[in-house]
């Protein structure tokens, strides 16, 4: 059921998950990201579409690079530490070992790096059709959505704020040490029921984390339940006698990470924006540099919804751009308040173009992008935690202003 419905399905109940840092593909998300910052603390206008696949005691990394510096050690620094840069990242998330799923130090490794196509280069840079020329053109054609409500102070949808929160709470006691029997591997699920567009409760949690193989079930289940989810759920008044609990269900779960099941970049978007509630245009960020506009473009919708949310023009907002390959600016812009609006939605998007910058130059200077700040969005959430630039409310008063 999606919450686009809500105004003909009043009472419902909505599903959001989250996966840990150290499920396989998350692993490579945090690879892939990693990689990107390295190229951009080498050259800031470096344009990165880095792509990891990981197996058992098996890394690749694959995809382009185009360096805008003329410096030619760059290509080969890069290709040195790729590597480098992998190992360190499985490592930190706490795969040591072929037991736990992989191991960073001694795991087979393959570069398949290359440089960027020139055809997409050069309208990136302005260099394409003449009637754009000088101007940065977008990284990709595409649509891209960002989404704000008021289910929470982060302005984010409760079902995958929360899920996230449990799989933070978690990573935090496994690397603590105090429960170093928790493996890397970690998925959460959390069910809320709605009363229209207000959670009233917390259906069901899921938590499957893997494990040491000699640890009791039953010190699993009470751990993750008085350790985990009470301390992060009960604070919300969600709870009650009536919530449902599925600690690792399958009843076993020692076998993870790439072991497991193998990981790719990019197969966790939902995971990364809004958890189903709110849409998506299909375009994976990590890996990614910010002149592709499935990354930077999607950021930009979050800050502008955020920002309508905060200035309370409406309770809820999606915002859509979309994009052609090479041309500088967008082809099309809309807000959508599901009836929350508190204005008219025509003032909104008036307001919204006047305030806002959507050309993919105006994004990168606007979000300040060409940083190396990319490895931290690779796992808990792209959206709704605080130290990025796309997640500021500082447009609020003014949006609201133009809005008037």
């Amino acid at each position: 059921m999606s919450a686009f419905l809500s105004n003909t399905k009043n009472h419902y109940l909505f599903t959001s998950e989250s996966v840990g840092e150290g499920h396989p593909d998350k692993l490579c998300d945090q690879i892939s990201d990693a990689i990107l910052d390295r190229c951009l603390q080498l050259d800031p206008n470096a344009h990165v579409a880095c792509e990891t696949f990981a197996t058992t005691n098996f890394i690749l990394v694959g995809g382009e690079i185009g360096f805008q510096n003329p410096d030619k050690k760059l290509p080969k620094i890069i290709a040195k530490e790729a590597e480098q840069i992998a190992r360190r990242v499985a490592l930190e998330i706490g795969y040591d070992s072929a037991e736990k799923g992989l191991d960073g130090k001694k795991c087979k490794f393959v570069n398949k790096l290359h440089a960027q196509s020139a055809d997409i280069n050069q309208g990136v840079v302005g260099t394409g059709l003449q009637e754009y020329e000088g101007q940065q053109g977008a990284g990709d054609q595409g649509m891209m959505f960002g989404f704000a409500c008021n289910e929470t102070p982060q302005l984010m949808p409760a079902p995958v704020f929360y899920s996230h929160q449990l799989l933070l709470k978690a990573t935090e006691l496994r690397k603590s040490g105090k429960f170093a029997w928790l493996r890397p591997d970690a998925k959460s699920q959390v069910t809320i029921e709605y009363d229209k567009f207000k959670p009233v409760r917390i259906d069901a949690v899921v938590i499957s984390h893997q494990h040491d193989p000699e640890i009791e079930y039953e010190t699993i289940k009470s751990t993750i339940i008085n350790e985990v989810i009470k301390p992060v759920l009960e604070p919300t008044g969600l709870l009650d006698d009536e919530t449902k609990f599925f600690i690792n269900p399958t009843g076993r779960f020692v076998t993870g990470g790439p072991d497991g099941d193998s990981g790719l970049t990019g197969r966790k978007i939902i995971v990364d924006t809004y958890g189903g509630m709110g849409r998506h245009g299909g375009g994976a960020f990590s890996g990614k540099d910010p002149s592709k506009v499935d990354r930077s473009a999607a950021y930009m919708a979050r800050y502008i919804a955020k920002n309508i949310v905060a200035a309370e023009l409406a309770d809820r907002a999606e915002v859509q751009l979309a994009y052609a390959i090479g041309v500088p600016f967008p082809v099309s812009i809309m807000v959508d308040t599901f009836g929350t609006e508190k204005v008219r939605i025509a003032k909104i998007e008036e307001a919204v173009s006047k305030v806002f910058d959507c050309t993919p130059a105006g994004i990168v200077k606007t979000l300040d992008l060409k940083r190396p700040i990319y490895a931290k969005t690779a796992s808990y959430g792209h959206f709704g935690r605080e130290g990025f630039p796309w997640e500021k409310t500082d447009k609020a008063a003014e949006l609201k202003l133009a809005a008037k």
